[in-house]
This record gives C-alpha cells, sequence and structure tokens, in this order.
C-alpha cells in the first residue's frame, strides 16, 4: 500500500517546527521605574545565550542585571536594561520585541541584520606584533594599492594587533577580484606586519571576496586575536605601561574558576570596571571556547560589574586540570582588556577621499602617538572614525601634542570625546515589586529565574 503526505500537511508541520523553536521575547516598562525588563526563553542549543546578549548589544542597551537559566532543551533569560544614559528604554516595545526576534530567529530562510554579505568589499584579516606606527604603515600600503578603506576594527592587546578591514578599488569602486592584485596586498601587508625586528610568529593575512560577515565583526576580531594566543604573556612588547590607568584604579580584571564537583559544574566569576560591550566579550570567549552556560548571573554596581557562569563543556563535563583552568582565567582577562578604551578617544568625522586613513595615522605616528584600538566606517561618502591613542610607552598622550594634531587635521573634523559608559540606577524597591500591574506577570517569571538558582544553590538570596 502507497502513503502518501500531502504537501500542505507537511508545509504545516514544518511551520509547527519553526513556531516551537523561535525564541519568545517579553519586554515589561512598568516593573521597575529605572529599568526595562527584557526575557528572552527558547530552546536550548549552543550559543544561544550570545545571540540573546548580541541582539541587545547591537540595539546600544546596557545590562545591568541578568538571570541566566536553562532545565532540560529549554533555555530563559531576564536582562534588566537601559539604553547608554542609564534611563528605560522609549522604543516602541512592540518594534523592540521583533528585532531581538528576528535576530535570534532560528528560521534558516531568514538573513540575520549582522549576518550580511558585503558583495563590493574585499575583506582583510590581519594579526601581527604590534609598534608604534605600525596602523600609518598599514594605511598607506593600502592607499599606495590603491585600495580605498570602506569599514575598519583595530584592536591591540599584550603586543599583538589585530584588523579586520573592508576595501574596494579606489578607481573603479568595485571588489578587488584579480588574483594577482590581491597577492600583491598580500605580500606587501606581511612585509609591514613582519617588520624589522623579526618578533615571535609569522604576521597573519587573509584576503576574501566578497566580504562575508558570517559572524559579527566583534566576535570575529576575539576569534582572531584568540587564534593569535594575544592572552599570553610575553616580554617582547614594546609597549612599557603593563598597568592601565583603568586598572590603577579599578584593579585589573580579576577572574577566578573552581569547580562545585556536587553539581557537575565549573563556576566562572568575573568582576571589573563596567564598560559597554563587556557582558558580549565574556560571552563570546565561553562560547567560542566551547563552553555551555548552563546557569548565571550579572550585576552592576557603580562602575563596578559582577558576572557569575556555571559551565560545562559541550559534552557535560566540568573544567578538568588546572592547566586548563589557567587557560581560561587568561583568555577572559584577555577578552575584557581587548576592548579597554586607553588613551584620548579622537573622532573623526569628514568627507572621505582617497588617502585620508593614511594621512590621518601619519599625522599621528609623526607627533609620536600609537593608536591601541580603531573603528572605521563610511557612509555616504562620509568618513566617521574613531581613534583611543597613547603616547609611544602606551601612557596618557601630552594634551599639548592632542591639541597640535587636531589643528594639523582640521578642528571642525576631529575632537576629543569620551567614551559615554553606562550610568547605572539603583535596582527595583520593594514598593517597585508591590505595584502589580502589568508588569507583575513578568516580575514573577524573573522571580521564578531567581528562585531556581536560589534552590540550586547557585544565588545566595533571592530576594
Amino acid at each position: 500500500m502507497a502513503i502518501s503526505l500531502h504537501p500542505r500537511r507537511l508545509d504545516e508541520y514544518e511551520q509547527f517546527l519553526i513556531r516551537m523553536n523561535t525564541p519568545r521575547v517579553v519586554i515589561d516598562n512598568t516593573f521597575s521605574p529605572s529599568a526595562t525588563l527584557i526575557k528572552v526563553d527558547s530552546a536550548r542549543k549552543h550559543g544561544i545565550l550570545l545571540e540573546a546578549v548580541q541582539a541587545l548589544t547591537d540595539l546600544d542597551l546596557c545590562i545591568q542585571k541578568g538571570y541566566i537559566s536553562s532545565d532540560g532543551k529549554w533555555f530563559m533569560d531576564v536582562f534588566h536594561c537601559t539604553d547608554r544614559l542609564g534611563r528605560k528604554i522609549t522604543t516602541d516595545t512592540s518594534k523592540l520585541v521583533s528585532c531581538i526576534e528576528h535576530s535570534l530567529t532560528l528560521d534558516p530562510t531568514s538573513s540575520f541584520p549582522h549576518h550580511r554579505v558585503l558583495d563590493h568589499l574585499t575583506s582583510l584579516e590581519l594579526t601581527g606584533s604590534d609598534r608604534p606606527g605600525l596602523l600609518s604603515e598599514v594605511f598607506a600600503v593600502l592607499s599606495d594599492l590603491n585600495c580605498s578603506v570602506v569599514e575598519a576594527k583595530v584592536w591591540t592587546h599584550n603586543g599583538r594587533i589585530g584588523a579586520i578591514i573592508s576595501v574596494k578599488d579606489a578607481k573603479s569602486g568595485s571588489i578587488i577580484q584579480d588574483s594577482q592584485t590581491s597577492n600583491r596586498i598580500q605580500q606587501k601587508l606581511r612585509h609591514v606586519l613582519r617588520g624589522d625586528n623579526g618578533l615571535r610568529g609569522d604576521p597573519l593575512t587573509e584576503v576574501s571576496y566578497p566580504a562575508r560577515v558570517d559572524t559579527d565583526a566583534d566576535r570575529r576580531m576575539h576569534q582572531i586575536m584568540f587564534a593569535d594566543r594575544d592572552y599570553e604573556r610575553r616580554e617582547d612588547t614594546w609597549r612599557k605601561a603593563e598597568v592601565s590607568a583603568s586598572e590603577l584604579v579599578y584593579g585589573a580584571p580579576a577572574v577566578s574558576v573552581q569547580n562545585w564537583a556536587e553539581r557537575g559544574y565549573s563556576v566562572v566569576t568575573v568582576q571589573c570596571r563596567d564598560r559597554p560591550k563587556l557582558l558580549f566579550d565574556v560571552v563570546c570567549t565561553l562560547t567560542d571556547m566551547e563552553y555551555v552556560v548552563s546557569h548565571g548571573t550579572i550585576d552592576t554596581t557603580a562602575d563596578l560589574a559582577h558576572q557569575e557562569f556555571y559551565i560545562r563543556h559541550l559534552d557535560g563535563t566540568p573544567i578538568s586540570s588546572e592547566a586548563e583552568r589557567q587557560r581560561v582565567i587568561q583568555c577572559l582577562q584577555a577578552a575584557v582588556r581587548r576592548r579597554s578604551s586607553e588613551g584620548v578617544r579622537l573622532e573623526l568625522c569628514t568627507e572621505d577621499r582617497p588617502g585620508l586613513l593614511a594621512f590621518v595615522t601619519r599625522t599621528f605616528r609623526e607627533n609620536g602617538l600609537s593608536v591601541t584600538r580603531a573603528d572605521v566606517s563610511t557612509r555616504d561618502g562620509m568618513a566617521k572614525n574613531e581613534f583611543y591613542v597613547t603616547d609611544a610607552w602606551g601612557h596618557m598622550p601630552d594634551p599639548k601634542i592632542i591639541d597640535s594634531v587636531i589643528q594639523r587635521i582640521g578642528v571642525e573634523h576631529l575632537k576629543v570625546n569620551e567614551e559615554l559608559r553606562p550610568r547605572h540606577c539603583g535596582g527595583p524597591t520593594v514598593s517597585d515589586a508591590g505595584s502589580g500591574g502589568p508588569g507583575a506577570g513578568l516580575l514573577s517569571l524573573g522571580s521564578i529565574v531567581q528562585r531556581k538558582l536560589f534552590r540550586l544553590g547557585l544565588i545566595r538570596s533571592c530576594s
């Protein structure tokens, strides 16, 4: 007997599976006078916590508190969020829910906002030993080879540099596809990155076209620097300011890893100065090291952030050796420090033109400034870039030198602008909790997560 399935019934079944597996987002703006509560629950899968945190980070939201819990095959997060100024979110919540759910969708036919193909650009990934003036040399080479830089991210840490640079042909405005040109770009950049000092390791230069952003750019930066083993201590770094100005005030990032044998978890604790994207950087590193976060709490008090995660390997086992424990500590400290905003933040906003970045970074170099981090973007013919600069030894630069650089590049184009850090408000009070109303439902959901963590012994109090 032949059995056939009606095509429509199969389609409905597939749609049912998609609905069942699509994360659900609930937003409550009534529970707390100082923060917006965002609850995300979904089927459990590796990396879902990172996707949730990235979705909130991409919306420029600050997570002041959070509770993470998974039960079997289900996963639930509750986040207390504000904008960068510490205010509740006033955006249309329905649009916000749609945006977050779209970012978290499991539907393979959907295209994520941060997963896109830049079909008119060529992507360069660089890693190597950092030194004064290196970025100026990189941009000078690209300018000489008629490469126009459209987007770029540059991080430095522990004597190493990592960069993702998206370029196009400066004459035609199209993607660089000629193999001879690509090979010439790689050879020139490898020569620049290698330098004259022959420090450890060969520089890495990769060219891909079209520039495909399968991974969020910040996550990819963590990946390439992790692969470069920037978390290892080195004696060959030229930068002498081993302790940053921020760490002199707040202390170095404190990371501890302990095993809880009774529950089969490794407990990871991170405490440091709070800053934008801190939670993303920590969760990104744990995820790419193939650890699963089963439970966790996030809290911020004034400028200090405290994060605690209960993790296992993908196979369900905890950290098994002292060497692995030390490696996790080093990697998390590196993840926190890579994006540390040391030095003076300079914002450049001007009409884009050939050789602009080569000119700007050469001016920095000629005045004894080193770039510790850079974000470059070009939109509608306008260059909007930010640079963090120090002196040649990693200290705060002389204000007179900064003034001289601004005068050279143009006071109307280059400005000093301190990074906007999250403003923290007090958490919900007892009177907030007893106010009832529409927020009571989400309050109870948040309390369920807290009580569950308390019963598991993962937090000291569920109050």
